[in-house]
C-alpha cells in the first residue's frame, strides 16, 4: 500500500513518525567542521539535499548547498538557492496583518465578517482574525479534506474562488475553544490582507516586507515566473528520486505560496529583533504565547514558541520557529531569542529529518552531546540487489539489518519493494515485503505489499491469508478488502463494527506525551473519540476493540494501556511497524 504525503503542513508530525536511531559524537572538533561533518553524513546518507544557514549571537558561521538544485542539468544547491518554504510563509502573512492592526485598519478580536461581509454569517460572526492567526478558529483544514490533493491541487484559483471550498463548511468546534493546526484559517488572512490593502497579497509581501529588508530573493512562487536559481522540487520513490507533483501556487497562498533563500531568511531573522517592521507592543503580540500547540510549545502569530531540548541533553533552551512542507520541500527555521542564533534548513527532496537535524546543531552550538545519521538497510539493500541480485542481497540484509550503523525503517524498505515490483522483478520485491514482515510483524501495511506481490505472482491462496492479515490489523484497510472480494474469499467476517459505550471512552480522555514536544490529546464528542497531535487536525478514531482504536486517514492505531489498578496510564501508537508509548500527563 502506497504511502499519502502532505504538502505545507509545517509538521510531518504525528501521522507519519520517521524514528531515527542516531549515534553520537564528541566534540574535538570546531563548531563549523562539526556542522559540515553532520551535513555532509546527512547528505552522504540521502537524507538532506538543500541549503543550510547556522548563525551564533548573530553572526553567520555556516551557510552552505547540498546535493542538487536541478538533477537534470546537476546544478548544485548553494546558499543563494531559491526554495519553497511551504508554512514558513504563515509568519510573514502574520506580520502583515500585524502591519495593517498598527495602522489601525484592523482590529485583530472584530468578527471576520467585518473585514469579509460575503463570508456565511453563522461563523464569520463568531471568527475573529487572532482565532485565524493562531489555528483556534473551528475552520476545518482544506489540505485533509477527502481527495484534495487529487481532485484540487493542480487548479488554479482566484482567493475569493478557493474561499468557497471550506467557508460553508461546518466548524470543527467553536472559535478560541481549542488549537486545531488550519490552513484555511491563513489562507482567509491573505484574503483579509487584500481587502483591507486594495492590493494583491503578493504585492504587500513586497510593499511591507522584501522590500524594506532587501530581501530581493524572496517572493511569491508563480508557476509562470522565471526565477533565477530556483530549486526544483523532488521526492523519494524507494531508491530513486523523481519530479515532485505539480501544484498551483494559488492553492497554497497565504498559508505556503513563498520561496526564499537561506540568506535572506538570516535578514529576515535579523530584522525581527528590531522595530523596522512593527512597532514594539505589536513586535510582543507576534510572538506572545496564546495557545498550547506543540507539546510543551505554544502558537504565537505564524511562530511555534516554547522550550527545546539541546541536543541530547536533558537541557532545554527557548526557541521561536515553524516547519514547512510543500510538493518537493520541506523547510525549517529555528531563531534562538537569547543569543540571536539562528538554524535555516531548505530541503528539496522533501521528507527530510529537518528538526533531528535542527536538534543537533544547537548541540553543537551550545556544546552538547548529539546524533549523527544513520546509513539506511533499505538503499544498501536495494543497491545490492540491482548490482548482484536478490540473492547476494538477501544476504548482504542479514549481516547489516542489525547493525548500529544502520537504520532499518518500514517505510524506506516498502518503498524498494514496489520499486523492484514496478521494474517487474515481482519475485524479488516478494522476499523484499516478506523481509518487513519479520522485522515489522505489527505493521498492516507490510501483509498488505507482500499480498499484492503475491497476487501478481498468482499465488492467490497466500495473497488471502496476508490480505486478511492486513485487514486483522488495519480494519479500514478497504483496499485489502476489495482484493479479498476479487479473489473470492469471504470477507463477511472481517467487517465488525464494534461499539465502545461512552463510560470507558471517557476513562480515555487526556494528553499524552509520546515524545518530548510531542503530545496526542484525546477528547470525545458523544461517542465518538478524537486524537489530536502536535501540530495536527483532529482526527476520529475507531474501535478495534474496547481499548484499541484505529485511524482511518492513514494506518495507525492507539493501544490504550491499564496499570494493576485498572487506571488508564499510557497510551501506545503503532504506525510503520514502529510502536511507541507515551505516559498519561496529569491534568
Amino acid at each position: 500500500m502506497k504511502s499519502i504525503s502532505n504538502y505545507f503542513l509545517h509538521k510531518t508530525g504525528f501521522l507519519i513518525l520517521f524514528l531515527l536511531l542516531m549515534c553520537s559524537v564528541g566534540f574535538a572538533q570546531s563548531k563549523v567542521e562539526q556542522i559540515d561533518k553532520l551535513m555532509s553524513m546527512y547528505e552522504a546518507y540521502g537524507k538532506f539535499n538543500g541549503s543550510v544557514l547556522v548563525s551564533d549571537h548573530g553572526k553567520v558561521i555556516y551557510k552552505k548547498g547540498f546535493g542538487m538544485a536541478n538533477m537534470e542539468w546537476d546544478i548544485p544547491n548553494q546558499p543563494n538557492t531559491k526554495h519553497r518554504l511551504g508554512s514558513i510563509t504563515k509568519q510573514f502573512t502574520a506580520m502583515l496583518i500585524l502591519q495593517l492592526a498598527a495602522e489601525g485598519t484592523l482590529d485583530l478580536q472584530e468578527p471576520i465578517i467585518k473585514y469579509l461581509p460575503d463570508y456565511p454569517k453563522e461563523s464569520g460572526s463568531k471568527i475573529t482574525t487572532h482565532h485565524l492567526l493562531t489555528h483556534t478558529s473551528g475552520i476545518p483544514n482544506y489540505t485533509a479534506f477527502p481527495k484534495f490533493f487529487q481532485e484540487e491541487s493542480r487548479n488554479p484559483y482566484t482567493p475569493d474562488e478557493f474561499v468557497k471550498k471550506f467557508a460553508d463548511k461546518a466548524l470543527d468546534f467553536s472559535p478560541g475553544e481549542k488549537f486545531s493546526y488550519s490552513n484555511s484559517g491563513y489562507f482567509l488572512l491573505g484574503v483579509i490582507i487584500e481587502k483591507l490593502s486594495g492590493k494583491t497579497y503578493e504585492q504587500m509581501l513586497h510593499d511591507k516586507i522584501f522590500t524594506p529588508l532587501n530581501m530581493n530573493e524572496s517572493g511569491y512562487d508563480n508557476h509562470k515566473d522565471i526565477l533565477k536559481n530556483r530549486a526544483t522540487g523532488y521526492e523519494k520513490r524507494g531508491g530513486k528520486v523523481i519530479n515532485s507533483n505539480y501544484l498551483d501556487m494559488s492553492i497554497p497562498y497565504a498559508a505556503g505560496s513563498m520561496y526564499s533563500t537561506v540568506e535572506d531568511l538570516y535578514k529576515w531573522d535579523q530584522a525581527l529583533y528590531t522595530n523596522i517592521l512593527l512597532p514594539k507592543t505589536y513586535m510582543n503580540m507576534y510572538f506572545k504565547p496564546y495557545i498550547p500547540a506543540f507539546g510543551n510549545s505554544h502558537y504565537a502569530y505564524g511562530w511555534g514558541v516554547g522550550y527545546n531540548k539541546i541536543g541530547k541533553s536533558a537541557d532545554s533552551i527557548y526557541t521561536i520557529g515553524h516547519g514547512g512542507g510543500i510538493n518537493g520541500f520541506n523547510t525549517n527555521i529555528s531563531r534562538i531569542p537569547s543569543d540571536k542564533s539562528l538554524i535555516v534548513l531548505l530541503n528539496n527532496t522533501g521528507g527530510a529529518p529537518l528538526n533531528r537535524i535542527t536538534n543537533a546543531i544547537q548541540g553543537i552550538i551550545y556544546g552538547k552531546d548529539y546524533d549523527l545519521p544513520k546509513k539506511s538497510v533499505a538503499k544498501d539493500l536495494l543497491d545490492v540487489i540491482e548490482k548482484e541480485g536478490i540473492d547476494t542481497g538477501m544476504a548482504h540484509y542479514n549481516t547489516i539489518k542489525d547493525s548500529e550503523a544502520y537504520d532499518l525503517n518500514e517505510r524506506e524498505m516498502n518503498g524498494i519493494g514496489y520499486e523492484l515490483m514496478s521494474s517487474g522483478k515481482v519475485e524479488a520485491a516478494a522476499k523484499v515485503f516478506k523481509l518487513n514482515i519479520d522485522a515489522f510483524p505489527k505493521s498492516s501495511n507490510v501483509y498488505d505489499s507482500y499480498a499484492e506481490a503475491l497476487m501478481n505472482l498468482g499465488k492467490d491462496e497466500q495473497a488471502i491469508e496476508n490480505y486478511k492479515k492486513s485487514v486483522e490489523l488495519n480494519p479500514n484497510n478497504q483496499s485489502a478488502i476489495g482484493y479479498l472480494k476479487k479473489l473470492g474469499a469471504d470477507v463477511s467476517d472481517l467487517v465488525k463494527e464494534v461499539i465502545v459505550s461512552e463510560d470507558i471512552l471517557e476513562t480515555y480522555l487526556g494528553k499524552y506525551e509520546l515524545m518530548p514536544a510531542f503530545i496526542v490529546t484525546i477528547t470525545r464528542e458523544g461517542s465518538q473519540l478524537k486524537a489530536q497531535a502536535t501540530g495536527q487536525p483532529i482526527f476520529d478514531v475507531f474501535p478495534k476493540s474496547d481499548h484499541v482504536f484505529y485511524f482511518k486517514v492513514v494506518e495507525a492505531q492507539l493501544t490504550f494501556n491499564k496499570n494493576d489498578e485498572g487506571k488508564i496510564t499510557s497510551v501506545t501508537l503503532l504506525q510503520g511497524g514502529q510502536e511507541i508509548t507515551g505516559k498519561r500527563l496529569e491534568e
